[in-house]
């Protein structure tokens, strides 16, 4: 495939974004999509919010997609945009990119930013593998998310069976010997579903199980240590109890399913976390209801009659996230 510049699609990388929203209290939402009715959604969610927003792909993405007709589908959420006349800004970001090559080929197809996740390495690996993609990335004007401490949980390729917090100590030097533009960090969210196991929760009044708090402490360490820096947390899906509830009543078995509380993400925008990451909630809101649709129509088979809801109730979870919790419907 030949090489493009993210900037001929009509993208932008993440530096000014994120400028804006630490100086305005808030964080861009980085959604993950698969197909052309998850894009759809998130393009209307945010062109409807005004909110500028990051477009992530995961490696199985785009293995999924087909990484050409993935740069096509990207200049189509230019496209769309523009039709509607929005200011809306976007950036395509690889998500947990493994490998310098890896990157690169993204950095290479369009993409205006990409994640390296050396957090499975050793410190000294990790450092030497994000400044080597930092170098490459640079040189394309492409923004660099790297990651310190490792998040519990499976997400698409990336699994781990416990966490490790970020130590604030090695933040400082990671920042200043990599030279990347974000840091994802490890304050207790996870990825997946089930985020928590029932044991590591209480239960309030109404029986409802409630996960651990958010470390904030290391957050405001790490605040302290590397001031105005943006900070980007993964897994932090909320886990929608009416989806679960929803998918379990037409037939799904989502058993324990346990996610990050709104009102934590929300103090979290309001630090210098500047990125979240959303995923498993778009998955629970489509599959919801394209399993309501097969349970109240048994006999459809037109997918536009069950992928078009899904993408409908998609749309308006994007847009609740982007005014209650990420606070940043109408920064575009």
């Amino acid at each position: 495939m030949e090489k493009v510049s993210y900037k001929e699609l009509g993208l932008v990388n993440t530096r000014e974004m994120f400028q804006k929203a630490m100086q305005g209290k808030y964080a861009i939402p980085a959604y993950n999509f698969n197909n052309m009715e998850q894009l759809q959604a998130i393009v209307m969610g945010c062109v409807e919010s005004r909110s500028p927003f990051i477009l992530q792909v995961s490696s199985g993405a785009r293995k999924y997609a087909n990484q050409t007709l993935l740069r096509f589908l990207a200049m189509g959420a230019a496209g769309m945009i523009a039709d509607a006349n929005s200011p809306v800004k976007f950036a395509l970001h690889l998500d947990h990119g493994d490998t310098f090559e890896l990157c690169k080929s993204c950095i290479d197809s369009g993409f205006s930013s990409v994640m390296i996740d050396g957090s499975h390495h050793s410190y000294e690996e990790n450092i030497k593998v994000t400044k080597q993609v930092v170098e490459y990335a640079h040189a394309h004007d492409v923004t660099v998310e790297g990651e310190l401490g490792v998040l519990a949980g499976i997400e698409d390729e990336v699994s781990a069976e416990k966490s490790t917090y970020t130590k604030p100590e090695e933040v400082e030097d990671f920042v200043a010997k990599t030279g990347v533009d974000s840091l994802a960090i490890s304050i207790g969210t996870s990825h997946g579903a089930c985020k928590f196991k029932p044991e590591q929760c209480t239960r309030d009044e109404r029986g409802v199980l409630v996960p651990p708090p958010l470390r904030f402490d290391i957050l405001e360490e790490i605040e302290k240590r590397i001031p105005g820096f943006p900070i980007v947390l993964h897994g932090a899906s909320s886990v929608v109890a009416k989806y679960v509830e929803m998918i379990n009543s037409n037939g799904g078995k989502l058993k324990d399913a346990v996610g990050i509380p709104e009102e934590q993400l929300r103090k979290a925008a309001r630090s210098a976390v500047c990125k979240i990451n959303i995923d498993s909630d778009g998955r629970l809101a489509m599959t919801a209801m394209i399993r309501k649709v097969f349970t109240d129509s048994p006999a459809e088979f037109d997918p536009r009659k069950y992928l078009g809801p899904a993408r409908e109730e998609l749309t308006k979870m994007i847009i609740h996230k982007n005014q209650e919790v990420l606070g940043s419907a109408g920064q575009a």
